[in-house]
């Protein structure tokens, strides 16, 4: 009983109350310092193939030779095609992968999205394995123009000449396709999904022929000249859609034929120069981590990850002495691994983080960072709940010094024991939940708004978009104060409740976020973090007027410099992007990549902030 009443008696303990907002930011601290401990060797491990049936570089590879003949022939043809118009050129890609002995067809496809039309015809052929039964296949691709809109040469004509030397194999136990989309992007995305049966066909025209089930997919970004030009490196590009990733013994598989076998030296993240020390390591680590919580495509093989299937990108860099020769014997040695294979990839991690070509961290080690930064925002909620169910005693001074001395007290008894308590301990104000859930549900669904404009609004109307960006910042929240304040007269405890039930949601969707895509997770929670300490702004009246102001000036600059537009201002700044191309660019990847960053932006993000803005104005309406 004596511990029952030192509990009780401490509910309403102002000491307690102060400790939660410590609590959180040692959350986020603790959730940042555990995020940069990653790079260090106690932390991170090196890479290895789990699967043992790929036997990565296990093979001797044939590739060169006479066929350097041929893919100097393909090269010159393929840079006459620049000239043709696209029908022609697709009609003759089509007809040279034809003359290979390969099933050739061309698919059309267009997209429409902000008053703009993207079209392009991919072409794709298929090579029927001798000793496969059709249930499975390989995919290689050598898009027309890559990821910086040049023409990939060298890169279509390896693909070319590869097709037409895989042919004369007859070891493959599985089907490869061959695909030449027009582009990167929205050419993968047209065909997978009509080879799937997932396109709409009102845009994306369906595949009259098809394989097995897609096992991997390889592109090839190789965009030299008609006289060729030798490269340094490789620079494996592995990031998917949504922040998916390939299985790591794919990656692991072409790092260690090209390094072991071909002698090609491998980088990622676009770090030419990686010395494999910490600073190298946290920025590749980061690089990696930026580009998984975009969750843009980052190559012809990103389309590929939502359908689970394992795909990367290699793209030549740097001036070297290495020549198209061993980049088509890399190329050869993985698909002869993957043919290996007699199930999909399943052995090693589909979520990691890679800070050198032999060095990574896996989902276990990196998961606490992000959940420390989403509990934070439980934290504060609890302490908010709390808040709100204390009663409201009006501020009387006591009638003398014995009533104050004296308050009222409550006898409980429980078998022989007798415990004496304040009264006051015990109380707790009813909450009123309807209106500030009401309020919390209204603000969420108010995010619809700037998601569904941004998304179809027509890419002329660029000044119209910086304006709604501005007013959502800073116009929204200043009306939906006045609102909640003068008309519908929330109380002290509604905005605790509001604020409560609004970092709980946060917390909870920034917990089963960072499951799926941790990188977006994270940066959200670490930008969304100063909402864990936003109150209803009221300095002392003590203080000076100009003080006040002052204050509230400083505190609503805080609140707009964190705002979820002006994040994407300054990083469209910081990526030398003006604003609205980026928001074309987040219209384009929701309508045909199905790109879930918008959606955590306005849908989970930017409701939080406005309540929390609403919250701090509060206290000046």
């Amino acid at each position: 009983m004596a511990l029952l009443s030192g509990v009780l008696g401490l509910r309403h303990d102002p000491r307690l109350l102060r400790a939660p907002p410590y609590l959180s930011a040692l959350c986020v601290l603790i959730g940042v310092a555990w995020l940069l401990l990653l790079p260090l060797d106690d932390y991170s491990r090196r890479t290895y193939v789990s699967e043992n049936a790929i036997l990565p570089g296990q093979v001797h590879t044939y590739y060169g030779g006479s066929e350097h003949n041929v893919f100097r022939a393909y090269r010159h043809e393929v840079f006459a095609m620049n000239e043709l118009s696209e029908d022609e050129r697709t009609q003759k890609l089509a007809d040279m992968l034809a003359a290979s002995g390969l099933k050739t067809c061309i698919q059309n496809y267009t997209y429409h999205v902000s008053g703009q039309a993207k079209s392009g015809r991919n072409v794709y052929a298929v090579l029927q394995g001798p000793r496969a039964d059709a249930t499975e296949a390989m995919v290689l691709i050598g898009a027309w123009r890559n990821m910086n809109g040049e023409v990939n040469y060298s890169g279509v004509s390896l693909v070319l000449s590869l097709a037409r030397y895989f042919k004369r194999w007859s070891i493959w136990s599985k089907d490869i396709i061959i695909v030449i989309p027009s582009d990167s992007t929205y050419g993968p995305q047209a065909w997978v999904d009509a080879y799937h049966d997932t396109h709409d066909p009102s845009t994306v025209s369906a595949l009259d022929i098809k394989a097995g089930a897609l096992q991997a997919a390889v592109a090839i970004d190789y965009p030299a000249g008609p006289w060729g030009h030798r490269f340094d490196k490789l620079h494996i590009v592995y990031d998917g859609v949504n922040g998916q990733l390939p299985n790591l013994d794919l990656f692991n598989t072409a790092v260690n034929i090209a390094n072991g076998q071909i002698g090609i030296g491998c980088t990622i993240q676009r770090m030419w120069d990686h010395d494999d020390k910490y600073p190298s390591r946290l920025q590749t680590m980061l690089r990696g981590m930026l580009s998984q919580a975009l969750g843009h495509a980052s190559g012809p093989h990103s389309s590929f990850m939502p359908y689970h299937i394992d795909a990367i990108t290699l793209q030549t860099v740097g001036a070297g002495w290495h020549d198209e020769m061993s980049l088509g014997r890399v190329v050869e040695s993985v698909f002869r691994s993957v043919n290996n294979l007699l199930e999909h990839l399943h052995q090693s991690f589909f979520f990691y983080l890679l800070m050198h070509e032999h060095r990574f961290v896996s989902i276990g080690t990196y998961l606490p960072s992000a959940m420390l930064i989403a509990v934070n925002f439980t934290i504060t909620a609890i302490l908010l709940w709390v808040k709100s169910g204390q009663p409201v005693r009006p501020d009387l001074k006591p009638a003398s010094p014995i009533a104050e001395k004296q308050p009222e007290m409550t006898v409980i008894k429980e078998g022989g024991d007798i415990a004496v308590i304040a009264t006051e301990s015990l109380a707790v104000a009813e909450r009123d939940m309807f209106l500030p859930l009401a309020a919390l549900f209204t603000v969420h669904v108010l995010g619809l708004v700037p998601f569904y404009v941004f998304n179809q609004a027509p890419a002329k109307t660029s000044d119209g978009l910086t304006i709604l960006s501005l007013a959502c910042t800073v116009v929204a929240p200043v009306v939906i104060a006045a609102i909640f304040s003068r008309v519908l007269k929330l109380s002290a405890q509604n905005y605790l409740l509001m604020q409560c039930f609004s970092l709980l949601l946060l917390g909870a969707a920034l917990s089963t976020l960072a499951t799926l895509n941790f990188s977006q997770a994270l940066f959200v929670g670490i930008l969304a973090a100063p909402l864990s300490f936003v109150r209803s702004f009221s300095p002392p009246k003590s203080s000076p007027l100009v003080v006040r102001v002052l204050l509230a000036i400083l505190a609503v600059a805080v609140m707009i410099a964190t705002s979820p537009p002006a994040v994407l201002m300054i990083g469209s700044h910081l990526s030398r992007k003006h604003f609205v191309d980026l928001l074309e660019a987040a219209a384009w990847a929701w309508k045909v990549e199905k790109v879930w960053t918008a959606v955590t932006v306005w849908i989970v993000w930017w409701p939080a902030w406005v309540c929390g803005s609403v919250v701090l104005l509060s206290g000046m309406m």
